[in-house]
Formats: structure tokens, C-alpha cells, sequence
């Protein structure tokens, strides 16, 4: 299981963001997309995901391996924390197994998804990679909205992930205490699109 990334165009609402990512995840690792807001860190997992297509270079994985957390939780509002997992377990034909558990939401399990804390939501959409059974994690900022226990909690979810032969590429400020590799953002951006006024570089 590897995902191979070959001198990779992104583009954001028109823009060329990134140009020459080249990147290596195999079985086991971690890899952490370092950069300032405006580097490109969503783009790329966006890319990489499926979700806008490159302007240029090859995504080389085995089919299905992907799965993608954004900043939204995607949550079914009014379905309860099991029905959402439910749901996402059958699109991948899997079961919902020990993930309310792993997670910290066997408590919750009946409770409406409108009526979960910004944590409790947060964990819960972090609880479909595990109902998805695919290896490669594609991560933008998971631990929004977490609190100490739950970031704790969720490196711990990360770290089992990885031993099992599982790989994660992760945009995040925040030290989940994995042994991981950095990749500087920086050497990758496009310098003739530098944000000027107007230009909302949150959005990269």
C-alpha cells in the first residue's frame, strides 16, 4: 500500500496554488504538511482526495485506499451518533463494530447529532475513517474543536492506525506525539499568486 505523488499542479478557484509536490506515503507512516494559512495544505488533500482535479502531475494509489476528513464533521443532523456511523458503514459495507467505543461516543450513541457539543460532533466525524476500512488517511486539521482528552484520544486512534499498516497525511498544527515525517508547504507554492488584496488565502 503506497500512495505516490509525482510533480503535482493545484489549483484553487482558478489559481495555480502548488506547483512540483512529489511526495512518498507507505505502510505505516505518517507524514505532516507544515505551512502557514495560504500554503496550500487544504488544496493538496483536496486534490489527493479526489474532490478537484490536478492541473498536473500523477496520484498513484490503490483503488479505494483513500479516505479524506475535512473541516466539516458531515454530519447527518438529525440521525443519532449510531444511525450516522450506521450510514457510512454501508456505503463501505462494513460495520459500525467497537468504533463508538474507540471513539468515546458509546455514551452518546443515541443522542441526535444536532445536540452534540463542537467536540462531541468533531469525534464523531472523525469516527468514519474508522467505519470506511480504508489505509490512507488524508487529514486537515482533525483536531479542530477537541479538547486535551480528545486530541489525546484521537493520537491514540492515529497511532493504532499506523501500526496496523495504515498511512496518514496530515495537515495540523497542533503535536500528536506520532513519529513523523514534515513536509515544508513552503517549497511548493506558486510565488506568482502570491494573495493580494481581496484574495482569501484561508481558503488554500
Amino acid at each position: 500500500m503506497e500512495l505516490r505523488v509525482s510533480d503535482l499542479t493545484c489549483a484553487r478557484g482558478g489559481l495555480i496554488v502548488l506547483q512540483g509536490v512529489s511526495l512518498t506515503l507507505r505502510a505505516s507512516q505518517a507524514l505532516i504538511l507544515r505551512g502557514p494559512n495560504g500554503s496550500g495544505k487544504t488544496t493538496l488533500l483536496r486534490t489527493l482526495a479526489g474532490l478537484q482535479p490536478p492541473g498536473a502531475g500523477q496520484i498513484d494509489a490503490p483503488e479505494d485506499s483513500i479516505t479524506y476528513a475535512s473541516h466539516l464533521d458531515g454530519l447527518k443532523a438529525t440521525l443519532t451518533v449510531r444511525e450516522n456511523l450506521a450510514f457510512w458503514a454501508r456505503v463501505h459495507d462494513r460495520t459500525v463494530g467497537q468504533t463508538l467505543a474507540r471513539m468515546n461516543l458509546d455514551k452518546l450513541a443515541d443522542r441526535p447529532a444536532q445536540a452534540l457539543s463542537a467536540g462531541q460532533k468533531r469525534r464523531l466525524g472523525l469516527a468514519r475513517l474508522l467505519v470506511t476500512g480504508r489505509p490512507i488517511w488524508l487529514l486537515d486539521e482533525p483536531t479542530v474543536s477537541l479538547d486535551a482528552a480528545s486530541v489525546a484520544l484521537f493520537a491514540n486512534v492515529l497511532r493504532q492506525h499506523l501500526a496496523e499498516g495504515g498511512a496518514a497525511l496530515i495537515a495540523t498544527h497542533t503535536d500528536l506525539g506520532l513519529a513523523a515525517e514534515v513536509l515544508d508547504m513552503d517549497a511548493f507554492v506558486a510565488r506568482d499568486i502570491a494573495p493580494r488584496g481581496g484574495f482569501d488565502e484561508a481558503f488554500l
